[in-house]
């Protein structure tokens, strides 16, 4: 039987400085701090860890961050989940992307967040934006959280998101899929990116936009709420630290 997205098409959408300026770890973390200050004692066991990052790597770093949720109950997860995405959707995302978004499903294409985020906040603002589809990094975690959480199938980016995207039916096999549309900031998208006839690049980097330029891709520059890297990094440590006010 052919498959129906292939059918209607599939709009393919990167999360962090994609459709929102931030990166939503940080923000969420900032968030939890907020609400729980006694919890910026996970910056404790993150500082160790900080010159090992190469080491570690994306996903063992990830692991290691996450230890501000550390016995933090799977209710009040939930609870805090539902707050911080009424709070920043869509308020806090990008207006022309969500218009991006908009115009993609009005064409009849299937909208599928896929982001490297954590799961258990990815999905429900994929749900909250309209999505069709969400999918991020999946933790395992049973009542409680526990300090060091494993990801089930491993950090959901590079290759991992397309791996997911067959898994879970969402495309058939690796290679451009018919009636295809891809939205991404980084060059750590470009193997989702591939899958895609046409491909909007947000805010690209160099080497990003040097290689939309070459292959002809589509780019946008949406307004962001800081001046330059320094200032969008000096906001994301504060926001690590639970210094941000919300």
């Amino acid at each position: 039987m052919e498959n129906d997205n292939a059918k209607r098409g599939i709009a393919l959408f990167d999360l962090d400085q994609t459709l929102i300026a931030w990166d939503t770890q940080l923000l969420f973390c900032n968030w939890v701090l907020r609400h729980e200050p006694v919890r910026r004692l996970f910056l404790l066991f993150l500082l160790p860890f900080l010159p090992f990052c190469r080491v570690l790597g994306s996903e063992g770093m990830k692991r290691v961050f996450l230890s501000f949720l550390w016995r933090m109950s799977r209710e009040r997860l939930e609870e805090l989940v539902e707050s911080f995405v009424t709070r920043y959707v869509p308020s806090e995302f990008y207006s022309s992307l969500l218009e991006e978004a908009a115009k993609e499903k009005a064409r009849g294409r299937k909208l599928v967040l896929v982001s490297a985020s954590p799961e258990f906040y990815a999905c429900p603002i994929g749900e909250a934006l309209g999505f069709d589809a969400s999918y991020g990094t999946r933790v395992e975690f049973g009542e409680f959280m526990p300090l060091f959480p494993d990801f089930t199938g491993g950090n959901n980016k590079l290759e991992v998101k397309v791996q997911r995207l067959i898994e879970e039916g969402e495309i058939e096999q690796v290679g451009v899929q018919e009636e295809s549309a891809g939205y991404s900031d980084s060059m750590v998208d470009l193997p989702m990116l591939s899958l895609c006839e046409e491909v909007t690049v947000v805010n690209p980097g160099e080497h990003l936009l040097a290689l939309a330029e070459e292959n002809d891709w589509r780019v946008i520059r949406p307004e962001r709420p800081f001046r330059d890297k320094g200032q969008m990094a000096w906001r994301g440590l504060r926001q690590m630290c639970g210094l941000e006010k919300i």
